[in-house]
């Protein structure tokens, strides 16, 4: 357990649980709660023990983006935002570049900064009382959170453009269909599915979890001859790990292979 006042972080079994915990402001950010995210993440994906990187909040909401009650609407709040989307961006930034699966289990509404971070995760699970909004007009201001970033790569930019300027909220089950989200469970059954997605993830190859994830990250600055050369690259350097050997082995001995995620 970790002694943050707005974070609650666990490590059990290679899992790595952060619990976004202000339920009484809907998980709102406010500068204390974005730098503790931050920090949060970074010493999970720091951490050879955790094989899974889990991305939730407590209560009714997954995460609101900033906390409005602590702005005052008028040209000071410059600072202030760029104070919170910084901290807001390490945190979104880890998780999309863990070396480790993550996962986001959104169990309510993913709004504002909480809709980019929604985002992040390489699985993305939601509750059926959940809902995406990108909700950024409603107060007049752009995205951040890497919400700019995620929505084109994931639905195309017509349909980003869609869901940025019209800003109607998304339900679980059209996120799925659209590709934001990767499934839809019901309510009361989205704590064990989480539990359960995750406890799969950490039993994985976690050093080419990872590096597969750096090569799907990076396709997007090579052209095809370079991503064939990263592709040899990484392919031959899992060669040296523990878990390869031990796959090659249940290979041919048809076993299912325990890896340890060396």
């Amino acid at each position: 357990m970790s002694d943050h006042d707005h974070v609650t972080v666990e490590r059990l079994d290679g899992v790595g649980r952060i619990v976004m915990d202000r339920p009484d402001h809907h998980n709102a950010l406010n500068r204390a709660m974005a730098a503790e995210l931050r920090d949060a993440t970074a010493d999970l994906v720091e951490d050879d023990d955790v094989r899974c990187l889990v991305l939730t909040g407590e209560g009714s909401a997954f995460n609101t983006g900033a906390d409005l009650s602590t702005l005052e609407g008028d040209a000071s709040d410059g600072r202030r935002l760029r104070g919170l989307a910084s901290r807001l961006h390490g945190a979104v930034r880890n998780v999309a570049t863990a070396p480790m699966p993550a996962v986001t289990g959104v169990n309510g509404v993913a709004a504002g900064g909480g809709f980019g971070l929604a985002l992040s995760g390489d699985i993305v699970l939601v509750s059926a009382e959940a809902r995406f909004e990108f909700a950024y007009p409603e107060i007049a201001l752009s995205g951040d959170g890497g919400s700019t970033y995620f929505l084109p790569r994931l639905v195309g930019h017509r349909r980003a453009r869609e869901i940025a300027l019209l800003d109607e909220p998304i339900p679980p089950a059209e996120a799925v269909d659209i590709g934001l989200a990767t499934e839809v469970v019901p309510a009361d059954e989205f704590d064990d599915r989480l539990a359960e997605l995750a406890a799969t993830l950490a039993d994985g190859p976690t050093r080419a979890y990872g590096a597969t994830k750096r090569l799907l990250n990076g396709s997007y600055a090579r052209d095809l001859p370079a991503q064939l050369a990263a592709e040899t690259d990484s392919i031959s350097s899992l060669a040296t790990t523990a878990d390869y050997a031990r796959g090659h082995a249940a290979f041919f001995e048809k076993e299912d292979p325990a890896f340890e995620g060396r």
